[in-house]
C-alpha cells in the first residue's frame, strides 16, 4: 500500500513531460493517488491528454485559472465524479516575455496585473473553488522560486508575482487551518521547463546553480516530485503555510 493509496485529488499546470507539474503527478501514481488533470484551453490538450491517461486518469479537464466560471465547472465535475478530494497541486505561472526581459522599471500595468493574476491571485480562487470538496486533512501545494526572496536577473515581474505567491500561502493555511487543511509551497530550483525557456539567459542560471548548490548538482522533476509528494501525504500532517526549498541548498550559498 502506497502513501497515497485511498487519495484522489488535481493538478493544475502540466504542459509536457519536461513540467515540475508531472514531475510531481508521476510520484503521486506510484504512491496509489488517482489523478485528474486541467490542460490550458486549446492545442495542449494534445500533449496533456495522453500523459494523464498513462497514469489511468480518466478525468482530464479544460480550465483557464483567470475564468472562474471554468473553476467552477472543473470542481463540479470532481464532485460529480468523486465527490469529495484529498489534494490540489498548483504549477501555474506565466508573464509576458517582454515584462521579464525589460527593465522592471518599464514592467507595463496590464504585464503586471496579468502575471499578479495568473501566478498568484490563481492559487486563492483555485482554493476557494477547491473548498466545498476538499476533505478534512486535504492538502494544497503551489510551486515556487527563490527569486521571490532575492533578485534574479531576467525574473523581474516573475519574482514579485512569486512573493505575493507565497504570501497567499500563508493566508490560505491560516484561515484553512481550523479545517484541517494545509496549504505550503515547493521552492524548486532551476530545472528545464516549458515556462523556462522564457527567461533570458536561464543556460547560466542552470550553471550557478549547479556551481553554487552545496550538493553540487541541479535538482530533478523526481527531487521535486518526491518532496511534493511528501507535503501531499500524511507524513506532512503538521506541516502548513511553509515554503519548502528542494534547490540543492542553493538558497543557503553565499555568493
Amino acid at each position: 500500500m502506497g502513501l497515497m493509496t485511498g487519495k484522489r485529488g488535481i493538478i493544475f499546470g502540466v504542459a509536457n513531460d519536461k513540467s515540475i507539474a508531472w514531475g510531481v503527478a508521476q510520484q503521486l501514481h506510484a504512491e496509489g493517488a488517482e489523478l485528474a488533470f486541467t490542460f490550458l484551453n486549446g492545442p495542449l490538450e494534445k500533449r496533456v491528454r495522453p500523459l494523464a491517461e498513462s497514469l489511468g486518469s480518466k478525468i482530464v479537464l479544460p480550465c483557464d485559472v483567470q475564468q472562474e466560471e471554468q473553476l467552477v465547472a472543473v470542481f463540479s465535475e470532481l464532485e460529480k465524479q468523486w465527490g469529495t478530494i484529498d489534494f490540489v497541486v498548483h504549477a501555474v505561472a506565466f508573464a509576458n516575455r517582454e515584462d521579464l526581459k525589460n527593465p522592471f522599471s518599464q514592467t507595463s500595468r496590464e504585464g503586471f496585473q496579468l502575471a499578479l493574476d495568473v501566478s498568484a491571485y490563481s492559487l486563492v480562487a483555485v482554493t476557494r473553488c477547491a473548498m466545498p470538496v476538499l476533505n478534512e486533512g486535504s492538502s494544497i501545494i503551489t510551486m515556487t522560486y527563490l527569486g521571490s526572496v532575492r533578485t534574479v536577473p531576467a525574473y523581474n515581474v516573475m519574482g514579485v508575482a512569486k512573493a505575493a505567491l507565497e504570501s497567499c500561502v500563508r493566508y490560505l493555511a491560516a484561515e484553512l487551518g481550523e479545517k484541517g487543511i494545509r496549504v505550503n509551497a515547493v521552492s524548486a530550483g532551476p530545472i528545464k521547463t516549458l515556462a523556462a525557456s522564457g527567461i533570458a539567459d536561464f543556460k547560466e542560471k542552470l550553471r550557478i546553480a549547479e556551481e553554487r548548490s552545496p550538493l553540487g548538482r541541479l535538482v530533478t522533476q523526481k527531487d521535486i516530485g518526491k518532496a511534493s509528494l511528501y507535503l501531499l501525504s500524511d507524513l506532512a500532517s503538521g506541516v502548513t503555510g511553509e515554503v519548502h526549498y528542494v534547490d540543492g541548498g542553493f538558497n543557503t550559498a553565499a555568493g
